[in-house]
């Protein structure tokens, strides 16, 4: 494993992160504020308790997850998209470096700041609502897997996609609606049973369900099944990873 190509890509990337440090700092915060306003402020003066949890403290494993998704996502899909845009990707091509390095720096860069920007959010909701985490270091672990697979499906995104449109297709028109429809802000027992139903078929559900489980020590849908969800979908994603570049696809066009 060659350990100083895989810590160049990592800094390389963190630097650009840390370049918009004040932004990446004070977007998600204003975000966050403005969630418990609306969510909190005018619909949690409706719904006070959703199974015995505050609603304001509800809502937020599923405003995590819908950032940390997206931002992970985005900072893979740039991070890899760029080089390609370029030219410079036939560079890192040709390094004496395999796919699983490349990937690493990459993939390893853009969960870090997703996990940045989720923590900054814990750490603002806090200021809104009393927080207590039931199981802490289940919480770490699905976020750190959802930070990961998240950023390798936004990996995937930043090869496949041809433009900059292409690059917010996926994530605007497809993961955000999941995540709105997974049970970020409610609980899929408040739906009638055929929509529930409807509802397990969105993979979304399972990651939010097992991380407000461990903030609460409740879910929507058994926690064994929230971990193999992730799981199973972060070596689908390394499947495919380890595909695109043992064929070229995308990469060589």
């Amino acid at each position: 494993m060659n350990w100083t190509a895989i810590a160049a890509i990592y800094r390389y990337e963190m630097a650009r992160f840390f370049r918009t440090l004040a932004q990446s700092f004070l977007s998600p915060v204003i975000s966050t504020s403005l969630y418990f306003v609306v969510f909190g402020a005018a619909i949690g003066s409706r719904i006070q308790e959703v199974e015995g949890v505050p609603y304001g403290a509800f809502i937020v494993p599923g405003l995590i997850m819908l950032t940390v998704m997206t931002q992970g996502m985005t900072n893979a899909s740039f991070g890899i998209y760029f080089p390609k845009f370029m030219g410079t990707i036939y560079e890192i091509l040709s390094a004496p470096v395999n796919f699983l390095e490349i990937v690493i720096g990459y993939v390893g860069a853009a969960a870090t700041k997703a996990l940045f920007i989720g923590v900054v959010i814990l750490a603002t909701s806090a200021l809104f609502v009393d927080l207590t985490i039931a199981h802490p270091l289940a919480m770490v672990l699905f976020l750190v897997l959802t930070c990961v697979s998240f950023a390798l499906m936004g990996f995937i995104i930043g090869i496949w996609a041809r433009s900059f449109e292409q690059l917010q297709l996926i994530p605007l028109l497809v993961v955000t609606p999941l995540v709105f429809l997974g049970g970020s802000f409610y609980s899929i027992s408040m739906l009638p049973p055929f929509w529930q139903t409807v509802t397990l078929f969105n993979p979304v559900v399972y990651l939010i369900s097992g991380f407000r489980w461990a903030f609460f020590d409740q879910a929507d849908v058994p926690v064994g099944l929230s971990l193999l969800a992730i799981a199973g979908f972060t070596a689908l994603c390394l499947a495919i990873v380890g595909w695109i570049f043992r064929t070229g696809w995308r990469l060589r066009d």
